[in-house]
């Protein structure tokens, strides 16, 4: 096993709090303060896991660039105060930039006993196979 550093450990909380506070700032129908708070947590808490050169060279690659931008961009626009806006171009950005990502998670998803059950199930099944597919780009 890989050993965790103590700016990891909190790097992994800050993320986790960053998720709760966009999932709380969703819930109560796109409170403006709880969608700024959760976007700070989450890209400090990626910057502790990962570090700030990984995390710059990340968001700075030449072919993630319109990620980056639709990302940030959304980040602006809930500050300004359009937060249902800015969550949609959010969420494009989010798609944009870890695209490449969602086949590991998928993949890892699946060797969980029940939650693998429920990726199998007839309508889930299609999608999770397009979404799944290392060779099917959404970029």
């Amino acid at each position: 096993m890989l050993p965790i550093s103590d700016f990891q450990k909190i790097g992994i909380g800050l993320t986790g709090f960053g998720t709760f506070f966009l999932f709380l700032g969703m819930l109560l129908f796109f409170d403006t303060a709880l969608l700024a708070i959760g976007n700070i947590l989450f890209i400090s808490g990626l910057a502790f896991v990962i570090g700030m050169e990984r995390t710059y060279r990340f968001f700075f690659q030449r072919h993630k660039m319109k990620g980056t931008a639709a990302f940030v961009g959304g980040m602006l626009v809930v500050l300004i105060g359009w937060p249902v806006v800015g969550m949609v171009v959010e969420l494009y950005g989010f798609v944009l930039l870890f695209s490449g990502f969602f086949p590991v998670a998928i993949s890892f998803i699946r060797r969980i006993p029940v939650l693998g059950m429920v990726l199998d199930l007839p309508g889930i099944s299609t999608l999770v196979a397009k979404i799944g597919d290392g060779s099917h780009q959404m970029v």
